[in-house]
């Protein structure tokens, strides 16, 4: 069957786990003689030097600046191709500029143009790379540029790394690769989503996660850490690996699957925990519950320790996972406790404590299930906004409570005989804010005859009307905002899923609660044992226990990984699923008319009748607008023995790759 690997396969071994060796790029780190620490200096002066007033992004890819800044510095920075740490260290830059206009008030705008120059030039060189590598080759060698792992301080003299020690001492781990960050981590921490959403980097993300591209990444904290075999990045060829290849199970693909069946049977357990919930004993299903979410909750911590807390938060469903989690510790402590001391009523209790998860449970399958839906992607924006604005009403709103409630106390008791008390007070402003009720208005001459109604009153302009207008107002902008760019949004948070599923930490090849054994055991194993058995006892143990999804995975992959679409110019290709219904459209043939390629006769006499000069391509649309008349009457007549011709087909097929 032939493949998408095509001439690639061709004398080119491969080891036991269907890794293709492609010489050097294959070693767990062959980029150490790259000068990082030098590219990040000089693209630092470079964008100093070229940026000083604020530009916006559309201002940047504007024809002037375009042709006079943003071109001049891609060839500079790309040179002859082969420095393959540049994205990594325009990224790098990015992220302090980002970083720098938080506490530079005075070049705040323009250090975010730094910043957004970065990132563009980041796009257009990444684009040259995949320009001029095409085929499976360049693949790999994109791969290496976005998920090769590099060093700020890599290539800095020994006085600079003496003097940053401090600073570099959880990332500097020598020539291993470990603790090493990507520039696709990079791009994700720092938000770059126009680099993310190009052409290029949506290749390598696509490849990375369907397991077209494997790697051994860096991580932070590993609980049961198995580096004898470091993967380098390469190829993966399913039909020249073992049928039992455990990696596999960490394959992003996979590993989204793996996750939704996981949540599929703690939701399971949990309501029938919830259906069945005894005080007085632990039920069969309580108890399986409790060890089975106790293996998830122990997943998603080694997930927080793998790529880090931020990288973690970027994740759709992360707070979702979080407040489950909060939610569970507490049941189990309550329940633990009551359960010692033989208390029903603690029972009762963290059962009640763990009847609150279900509002967290069953929404988050949704977000598994439609992670590319807009509405959820920007539910997380919204929530950060809603939350942010609300502690800080509630903070302003405090002193009104405090107002009142010396107001209270000096007015003396109320007509229960009683000073009205902090909760009663506090009920009542929550009331006036939600629009609820008005018994706060009603009684504020309880607490002084003329000062209680006016700062009732002013709570409720301010409560109510203002805040809701202030409320509306930003949720309304930052969702507009998504929607205008929703599909660097959506391929943003593709990316992250991406990069969060690859896994290099053992506990990942243990579903839960297999987890909880493999931790409790291979961790006091490895002092036992020498790296090479420690690494055999764990990946047997992997594969006894995924024995049946292995072979399952390795099946698939055979056949579907690699596969070749069985596209002839000239066939007619699939039709959508509304096929049908536009048929019956009265405007259907403007659709039909597109759903086929013409035949080689048709295309043969448009490429004898039209051709394309060269000159007018290169220059492209933005850049005529601003030649001569001159020019553009001798363009447009013909002049000129050297004008280049190209045929028509060879700019069809070039249409695909401007879309950066």
């Amino acid at each position: 069957m032939e493949t998408l690997l095509g001439d690639i396969e061709e004398g080119v071994e491969a080891d036991h786990e269907g890794c293709l060796n492609r010489g050097p790029r294959s070693e767990p780190y062959p980029h150490a003689n790259l000068p990082v620490y030098k590219t990040i200096h000089r693209i630092r002066r470079l964008v100093l030097a070229s940026i000083d007033d604020p530009y916006t992004l559309e201002q940047l890819q504007g024809p002037r600046i375009n042709v006079s800044l943003v071109r001049p510095l891609v060839d500079r920075l790309y040179g002859d191709g082969t420095d393959i740490s540049i994205i990594y260290c325009l990224l790098v830059n990015r992220s302090q500029f980002i970083r720098d206009q938080s506490y530079q008030a005075h070049h705040q705008t323009v250090n975010l143009t730094r910043a957004t120059l970065c990132e563009l030039l980041a796009t257009r060189i990444f684009r040259r790379f995949h320009e001029d590598n095409p085929n499976q080759q360049g693949l790999l060698l994109l791969a290496n540029i976005l998920v090769a792992g590099f060093e700020p301080f890599q290539g800095a003299p020994d006085e600079v790394l003496c003097e940053s020690l401090g600073a570099s001492k959880w990332g500097y781990t020598g020539s291993h690769g470990y603790g090493k960050m990507t520039a696709l981590e990079v791009a994700i921490i720092s938000e770059s989503k126009t680099f993310l959403s190009s052409t290029a980097s949506q290749k390598v993300v696509e490849a990375v996660y369907i397991g077209r591209v494997v790697y051994t990444p860096s991580s932070f904290i590993d609980l049961i850490p198995d580096r004898y075999k470091q993967k380098g990045i390469s190829l993966y060829d399913p039909r020249k690996a073992s049928i039992l290849n455990q990696y596999r199970m960490v394959v992003p693909r996979t590993r989204n699957i793996l996750e939704v069946l996981h949540f599929l049977m703690l939701m399971f357990l949990y309501t029938a925990t919830m259906v069945r919930r005894d005080y007085s004993y632990f039920s069969r299903w309580e108890i399986a519950f409790i060890v089975y979410a106790a293996g998830w909750v122990l997943d998603e911590f080694a997930s927080v320790l793998e790529h880090g807390w931020k990288v973690h938060t970027q994740n759709l469903w992360s707070f979702l996972d979080i407040t489950f989690i909060v939610i569970y510790i507490m049941y189990f402590c309550i329940r633990m406790h009551g359960w010692s001391v033989g208390s029903i009523e603690e029972a009762r209790q963290a059962l009640d404590v763990l009847a609150c998860a279900a509002p967290i449970i069953f929404p988050r399958i949704a977000f598994n299930v439609m992670p590319e839906n807009l509405l959820f992607i920007s539910l997380r924006a919204l929530m950060s906004d809603f939350l942010v604005l609300t502690a800080i009403a509630v903070w302003c709103f405090g002193g009104f409570l405090l107002a009142l409630r010396w107001l209270s106390r000096w007015s003396g008791p109320n007509e229960t005989g009683n000073p009205t008390d902090s909760t009663t007070i506090g009920k009542w402003m929550l009331w006036i804010w939600f629009g609820l009720d008005g018994t706060g208005i009603q009684r504020s001459t309880d607490f002084h005859l003329i000062l209680g109604p006016i700062l009732m009153v002013a709570f409720a302009f301010l409560g109510n009307t203002l805040f809701l207008t202030i409320l509306v107002s930003m949720l309304s902008n930052t969702f507009s905002k998504l929607v205008a760019d929703a599909t660097a949004e959506i391929q943003f948070r593709r990316a992250v899923l991406t990069f969060e599923g690859v896994k290099s930490d053992a506990i990942f090849a243990y579903r839960p609660p297999f987890n909880i054994l493999a931790l409790a055991i291979l961790v006091p194993l490895r002092f036992c044992v020498t790296p090479r058995w420690f690494h055999k006892i764990h990946i047997t143990a992997a594969r006894v226990l995924n024995l049946p999804f292995l072979l399952f995975i390795n099946l698939y992959e055979r056949r579907y990984l690699w596969k070749q679409r069985t596209y002839q110019p000239g066939a007619p290709v699939k039709r959508n699923k509304s096929g049908f219904f536009n048929s019956l459209s009265v405007h259907g043939d403007i659709q039909a008319v597109f759903d086929a390629e013409p035949p080689e006769s048709v295309l043969k006499e448009l490429e004898d009748e039209d051709e394309i000069d060269e000159d007018i391509l290169e220059m492209g649309v933005s850049r005529n607008r601003s030649i001569s008349p001159g020019r553009a009457m001798s363009l447009s007549t013909g002049n000129g023995s050297t004008t280049r011709r190209r045929r028509w087909s060879s700019v069809a097929s070039d249409a695909g790759e401007d879309g950066d």
